[in-house]
C-alpha cells in the first residue's frame, strides 16, 4: 500500500457513531494534528476508544497526533481512565530532564517550566534508550493567553534537512552531555528517582550512560544515540533525538550566555555534539530549527481537550504563557533501543558501555 492511498483513506465509522463523534484527518491546516470531535455532550471517550482503538491507531500514525475535543474528560481520574483505554502499558517517568509532579498512577503535570520561557520542539526521551511511543496531554485549565502546544512531523522535519547533514548525523550520532548541579539544574535525585550513587550508577550501566562524579554534589552524564530512527510498526525513517533541543544555544539568549559566562563547557547543565563530541556547527543548527520552523503546526487549548502525539512521529513543544494554565501529560507504550539488544547480548549494558 502506497503512502498516498494510506492518508487518503478514512476512517471507519459504525452508524450509530455519525452523529456522536466527527473525524476530521485535516484539520486545522493539515493532517496535524486530525482532529476527532463529539458531536454532542458528554460523551464518554473512554468508552468510545474502547470500540475504536484500531482506527486511532491507524489515524495518529498517518497524522502524527490526534485532537479529542468536546468529550467528557474532566481532571487526572477522566485522564488516567483515557489513557487505560489507549494503551495497556502507561508508563512512569523515569530519566527525568524537567521537573513534573505526579497527581495519579502514570499522570503527571507538564514540565514545570517558568512561564515566560519557550520549550523547544522535541521528542519525548529520545536520548534514552527506552522511550514512550506516545505521549498524551489532556487540558485542565486553559491558558489565558499563549501556552499552546506546537507539533512538527518528524518525519517531513527529516525530508527538509540536507542529504548531507542527514548523512552526517547519522555517521556519527548525537551526544548528549549532563551535568546535575545543584541550584542551577535538576538534581540527579530527582532525574534518576533515587538518593543512592550505586543506584544511578547501575540504571546507567542498563541504560549505556558513562557516569562520572564531580566533587560531593554534581554528577556528570555522557551518552551517544542516533540521530534517525524507524518506527517500529511503520517503518518509516523520522528525525528522533534531542540535538537542538539539548544544544545551550537554544536557551534563550541572556540565559545561555549567562551560562557560558558562568560555566566551563564540560559543566554546561545540558549540551549536545556530534557523537564524536565534534561541535555541531552553527549553520547546521541553522538549517535544524529552519526544518522545525517550516513544519511546526499548532492549535488553542480547549479545556477538556486531549492530544495523542506519536512520540517517534510527531515533536512537541510549548509556547510562553499567561496563566493560568494546568495541562497533565502521561506516556505509554515503551519501545526499547535496537543497540540496547545489541549491549545485552554482548555483555556491554551491564558495565556501562557506550552505545
Amino acid at each position: 500500500m502506497t503512502e498516498q492511498t494510506r492518508v487518503a483513506r478514512p476512517i471507519p465509522r459504525r452508524g450509530r457513531d455519525r452523529n456522536l463523534v466527527d473525524v476530521h484527518p485535516d484539520w486545522p491546516d493539515g493532517p496535524l494534528p486530525a482532529l476527532v470531535r463529539a458531536g454532542v455532550p458528554d460523551v464518554d471517550l473512554a468508552g468510545w476508544l474502547a470500540g475504536h482503538r484500531d482506527e486511532v491507531d491507524e489515524l495518529a500514525r498517518r497524522a502524527g497526533a490526534v485532537l479529542f475535543r468536546g468529550f467528557a474528560v474532566a481532571g487526572a481520574g477522566d485522564f488516567r481512565t483515557v489513557m487505560a483505554a489507549l494503551s495497556d502499558d502507561v508508563l512512569s517517568y523515569g530519566e527525568r530532564s524537567s521537573p513534573r509532579s505526579q497527581v495519579a498512577e502514570g499522570v503527571y503535570t507538564s514540565t514545570e517550566h517558568p512561564a515566560d520561557q519557550p520549550i523547544v520542539l522535541h521528542n519525548e526521551q529520545s536520548y534514552t534508550v527506552n522511550w514512550p511511543l506516545r505521549i498524551v496531554f489532556h487540558c485542565e485549565v486553559a491558558p489565558a493567553a499563549g501556552g499552546r502546544t506546537p507539533l512538527a512531523d518528524s518525519r517531513r522535519v527529516l525530508a527538509r534537512l540536507r542529504p548531507e547533514t542527514v548523512a552526517e548525523f547519522e555517521r556519527r550520532g548525537v551526544l548528549y552531555r549532563r551535568n546535575y548541579l545543584p541550584g542551577i539544574s535538576l538534581p540527579w535525585q530527582t532525574a534518576f528517582q533515587t538518593g543512592r550513587r550505586d543506584e544511578v550508577e547501575a540504571y546507567c550501566a542498563r541504560a549505556l550512560i558513562d557516569v562520572d562524579w564531580v566533587g560531593e554534589a554534581q554528577l556528570r552524564t555522557r551518552q551517544v544515540r542516533p540521530a534517525v530512527r524507524r518506527h517500529p510498526v511503520t517503518g518509516e525513517r523520522t528525525w528522533f533525538n534531542h540535538a537542538l533541543f539539548f544544544h545551550v544555544s537554544s536557551l534563550p539568549e541572556d540565559v545561555s550566555a549567562g551560562l557560558r559566562a558562568a560555566l566551563d563547557e564540560e559543566d554546561l547543565p545540558y549540551q549536545t555534539a556530534y557523537g564524536d563530541g565534534t561541535p555541531i556547527p552553527a549553520d547546521v543548527l541553522a538549517e535544524l530549527r529552519a526544518a522545525y520552523a517550516a513544519e511546526t503546526r499548532s492549535f488553542d487549548w480547549r479545556p477538556g481537550d486531549v492530544l495523542l502525539v506519536e512520540n517517534m512521529l510527531a515533536a512537541h513543544a510549548r509556547e510562553p504563557f499567561t496563566p493560568p494554565r494546568r495541562i497533565l501529560t502521561a506516556m505509554s507504550d515503551p519501545v526499547a533501543a535496537p543497540e540496547l539488544a545489541e549491549a545485552v547480548r554482548s555483555g556491554t549494558a551491564a558495565t556501562g558501555g557506550r552505545a
